[in-house]
């Protein structure tokens, strides 16, 4: 019984507090070229799984005052194409296992609450292309997507999960289809720390091409479009403690800010291989320094060289406009 009510109230709490929009919760085709120009990212591989090769890596380059509201549009169409999927860690780990993403998908496909389970071949075959786009905008992308090849040729076939962690490669995809197209801009990769020491390197060169600069926690303000990255089992808690290991391979996790939410104190961003999908993480924030920062686990606030927009950027995103659209229109049931 506690089970069960624990999880319901975690849903419910979930979806009071998202907009009414989101109820659709389901898989979102990419929008038309007239509501959305961005490019799919299964345009830049060929072939299906298991003969999957990278075509292109041809990414964006776009004036700095177009960037930080494109790459929130082109991270909330990725996130709607995956299905919408919350993680909510406002709410206590125990409530948060148990409730995983019944919120944003029914519960129906549980291939998406545990990254560690069997995945839905018919899921897997509709994203394939997609994750492996993300691959391929970063300068190994070939060789990953072959490694996938492999997994895909074995017994489970397209039940195989991703033989590797897809989450830089989804940043590097965004920034790459959001307009920081040249590696001086932003140095796509298979790993975050890559990155993340190329904006540490931009703060303490004070003067630099690169699109994204480090700062600590609550340093400056978080605006949508910034990046807020954590490291594996806690190895870093500042920008000092990673700087002394510039260049050297360690394990993070970067998501991208769309939405502040200070009257609820959190933060919503978009991560890829949240889970096995590309989830909203809802962050519990508080006021540092008068400015709303994140108090969970980030160590890097990487901040983007571009004008402020307004907070609540995804509910002026492409995407949700057409879902907004669509609701106007039709009943939709809220659960």
């Amino acid at each position: 019984m506690k089970t069960i009510f624990l999880a319901l109230a975690g849903t419910v709490a979930i979806l009071a507090s998202t907009p009414d929009w989101l109820a659709q919760q389901k898989p979102l085709d990419r929008l038309p070229a007239e509501q959305f120009d961005a490019a799919a990212p299964s345009a830049l591989v060929n072939g299906p799984p298991g003969q999957m090769s990278v075509r292109s890596s041809t990414c964006r380059n776009l004036p700095t005052g177009e960037i930080r509201r494109r790459i929130v549009d082109v991270a909330v169409q990725e996130w709607g194409f995956f299905g919408f999927s919350i993680v909510d860690e406002t709410i206590q780990e125990e409530e948060r296992s148990l409730v995983g993403n019944e919120a944003s998908d029914g519960g129906s496909q549980a291939w998406r609450r545990h990254r560690w389970w069997r995945v839905d071949p018919v899921e897997g075959a509709r994203v394939a292309s997609t994750i492996g786009g993300y691959w391929a905008a970063t300068p190994d992308g070939s060789w990953m997507v072959d490694r996938q090849n492999s997994r895909w040729k074995g017994p489970d076939g397209l039940a195989s999960r991703w033989r590797d962690p897809w989450s830089a490669a989804f940043v590097s995809w965004v920034m790459c289809e959001g307009g920081l197209g040249s590696s001086n801009r932003f140095r796509r990769s298979i790993a975050h720390h890559v990155y993340v020491d190329q904006a540490i390197r931009a703060r303490d060169a004070g003067s630099s091409q690169a699109g994204f600069t480090a700062y600590d926690v609550g340093e400056t303000v978080v605006g949508p479009g910034d990046l807020l990255c954590s490291s594996r089992r806690g190895s870093y808690g500042t920008i000092a403690q990673r700087r002394r290991h510039l260049g050297v391979d360690a394990r993070m996790h970067c998501d991208v800010v769309v939405k502040l939410e200070a009257d609820r104190k959190r933060i919503l961003a978009i991560g890829g291989n949240v889970r096995g999908t590309v989830s909203l993480k809802l962050l519990p924030a508080a006021l540092r320094g008068g400015n709303l920062a994140p108090t969970r686990e980030i160590f890097a606030h990487l901040r983007l060289r571009a004008d402020a927009i307004e907070d609540d950027a995804l509910d002026s995103s492409p995407t949700a406009q057409a879902l907004q659209g669509a609701s106007s229109s039709r009943s939709i049931s809220t659960r």
